[in-house]
């Protein structure tokens, strides 16, 4: 009877990140109602027609903005019809279009500050604040940005000097005629209503933000200030209550299986507490990470995420999954459970870059190029992507070190009553 009430015991004890999820996912789908989205990206491109290596910089900027906020992935997909054409039309191929959006998209899920659906559920599992760790993160995110549009830029700007040195080059003609002669749907017109939607979308986020970081709010708070933010944007925009019940629903059916497998992922939490599981792992792998230096340990935690995201794609999963065995263990080594977090997410998001069970063969079908070409492209960028990742969480894990130890020596120094240990 335990077992099989475990996966539901599991659905109870995570009732208020599931509810969360599906609240922001709700949230989303009226956004995307209103077609803010579209009409922001169109906007862009007309604005900046004429100085696209600008674009690139931007339109990069804005989706990994999206991605380390609120996990924009999936829904990039429809942005590949809309820039594309603007791309080609500049003189540049669909790669750079391609590497615009999805490295974008990817390196915002990588390095994660305030993305509900990784970090903060990580941070939750792990049983730490998602705030703690999030400056190693920002400057992650701002440090790979900088790398990427350096490597997209010069790649853009080889190919418009010379076509031939594009990696999709025997492709030209082809692309040229599925998206230059294709014609897509009209985006909306950007708006007053368009602009104040989107400038509600960003304040649910910062002031989500302030609350934890300032005000002790959790999940139910926050999951109202999304609630009240989709209320907010159906008046602003003028939806009707059907239109607006459907396209919240529909957000929210979208991110059902997600919060299904969050709550089945804390039932296997169940049954590995109850049945002392995770007393017998946490034991061994103490065992074996005893004597590992900070640097090592945290370095090696971000290798074995990545090969586990080929077998568990969901950011969401992986976090419930495997944060209760994970976590613990930088107790053990001596760092904080935020470092295990950024671990956790730089691994996953590394990997999102190749990795075939999750989005980029999706991406590469919109634009029409093998994941062999798409190889050739991304991985010196990737290698690029790694050692940065690799020095970032070495880094932090020695300035834990020296902060804990500067710590305890002016504690013991200025008074012998203090429990150091504790």
């Amino acid at each position: 009877m335990a077992f099989l009430q475990s996966p539901l015991r599991g659905i109870m004890e995570a009732i208020d990140v599931i509810l969360f999820v599906l609240i922001i996912g709700g949230f989303i789908g009226v956004v995307y109602h209103t077609g803010a989205f579209d009409a922001g990206v169109a906007w862009l491109a007309r604005t900046l027609k004429g100085r696209e290596s600008l674009l690139i910089v931007i339109i990069t900027c804005l989706i990994a903005a999206g991605g380390t906020t609120f996990g924009l992935a999936e829904e990039t997909i429809a942005f590949y019809p809309i820039l594309v054409p603007v791309f080609l039309a500049a003189g540049y191929d669909a790669m750079v279009a391609l590497a615009a959006i999805y490295i974008g998209s990817s390196l915002g899920t990588m390095a994660s500050t305030v993305n509900p659906f990784s970090v903060i559920i990580a941070s939750d599992t792990a049983g730490t604040n998602w705030v703690n760790g999030i400056e190693g993160r920002a400057f992650m995110l701002g440090a790979g940005l900088l790398l990427c549009l350096w490597y997209i830029i010069r790649y853009a700007e080889r190919v418009k000097k010379d076509p031939s040195k594009s990696l999709i080059y025997d492709q030209k003609e082809q692309i040229e005629a599925l998206f230059l002669h294709t014609k897509t749907d009209k985006p909306p017109a950007f708006t007053p209503s368009i602009r104040l939607t989107l400038f509600v979308f960003i304040s649910c986020f910062v002031v989500m933000i302030y609350g934890v970081s300032r005000l002790e709010w959790w999940f139910l708070e926050m999951t109202t200030v999304f609630f009240a933010g989709s209320l907010l944007i159906a008046l602003i925009a003028r939806i009707r209550e059907k239109a607006f019940v459907e396209a919240f629903v529909k957000g929210a059916n979208d991110l059902l299986g997600v919060a299904l497998i969050i709550g089945i992922a804390r039932g296997v939490t169940v049954l590995m507490e109850d049945g002392l599981i995770s007393d017998t792992l946490l034991h061994y792998s103490s065992n074996a990470v005893q004597g590992m230096g900070k640097g090592l340990f945290i370095n090696v935690m971000m290798l074995l995420y990545a090969g586990l995201s080929f077998f568990v794609p969901s950011s969401s999963g992986m976090a419930v999954l495997t944060m209760p065995i994970m976590a613990p263990l930088a107790d053990v080594v001596g760092i904080g459970r935020e470092m295990v977090v950024s671990a956790y997410s730089y691994g996953q998001g590394l990997f999102a870059f190749i990795n075939p069970t999750s989005l980029i063969l999706a991406s590469l079908a919109m634009v029409q190029v093998g994941f062999d070409k798409w190889m050739r492209f991304i991985t010196p960028l990737l290698l690029m992507l790694l050692v940065l990742s690799l020095a970032v969480l070495t880094v932090g894990g020695v300035v834990q070190l020296f902060f804990w130890g500067r710590l305890a020596l002016r504690l013991s120094s200025d008074d012998s009553s203090y429990d150091l240990k504790s």
